[in-house]
């Protein structure tokens, strides 16, 4: 077997477990994994700003769009006794189970308003058509003192966000030349319709009104390290105990 590029001995957020993390390729972000439970840094960093900014988390309401098989989405279905995970599944209207499946979509989500302490998602609002309402959804949907914790690759860093591709008359119309990403439904691909940068908060603060932070985490001691793992909250208010900082 070929050398690790990347080996360490740290704590796993996503499994709570001492491990072992080892990166075999040079991609950090979706190759360094943990021993134990196979996540990857994206998946630690979110677990970690959850765990910073909403301790009591197991005790809360907690929906996530597009959950993965492993990683944090388990932690938080394992500990969770509120945890709602939901899939976008074309066709079907938000709110109803498809095969045990609960459809939702971000555009226009089936929960009443003020419903939800945290929406969760990772590496979706990439892949949705109209930012917008997504933004004005989850506003609607969260508690007063609810956040939307969520990781998106912000590719564009410092350059203004970019539409790669949008819908017209019910067709989809390419901006730039499709780049598409896994999807765990499915035919296996997402398609990426916007490159997102820096400037996400104002998007978003447009849209609903809500102020958000970006944060970036390098500990390798978690295992956190790697390209593209900013972690996104938007904030809904604050109660005087979640007025916590990332150390």
């Amino acid at each position: 077997m070929d050398e690790p590029v990347l080996k360490s001995s740290g704590h796993c957020t996503t499994c709570d477990k001492d491990v072992e993390f080892v990166a075999y390729n040079t991609w950090l972000r979706d190759n360094f994994f943990c021993s134990n439970c196979g996540s990857i840094p994206r998946q630690r960093a979110l677990m970690y700003v959850i765990e910073t900014y909403l301790p009591n988390w197991r005790n809360l309401i907690i929906h996530e769009s597009s959950p993965g098989t492993g990683g944090a989405s388990q932690r938080l279905a394992n500990e969770c006794s509120h945890y709602y995970p939901s899939q976008y599944l074309p066709g079907y209207e938000s709110g109803a189970m498809i095969e045990g499946v609960q459809c939702e979509n971000l555009e226009e989500l089936s929960f009443p308003d003020r419903s939800i302490d945290l929406h969760v998602t990772q590496d979706v609002l990439e892949h949705i058509f109209h930012p917008s309402k997504v933004f004005s959804e989850i506003a609607r949907t969260l508690k007063n003192g609810g956040m939307h914790i969520c990781t998106v690759p912000l590719v564009n860093k410092n350059k203004p966000s970019k539409l790669r591709a949008r819908i017209v008359n019910n067709e989809i119309e390419y901006i730039e030349p499709p780049v598409y990403h896994g999807n765990p439904i499915g035919d296996g691909r997402s398609l990426v319709t916007v490159d997102w940068g820096f400037d996400v908060c104002q998007h978003i603060f447009e849209a609903s009104g809500l102020f958000s932070q970006i944060i970036y985490i390098d500990d390798i001691s978690k295992g956190i390290r790697a390209e593209c793992i900013e972690v996104l909250i938007t904030f809904k208010g604050l109660r005087k105990e979640q007025k916590n900082e990332i150390p």
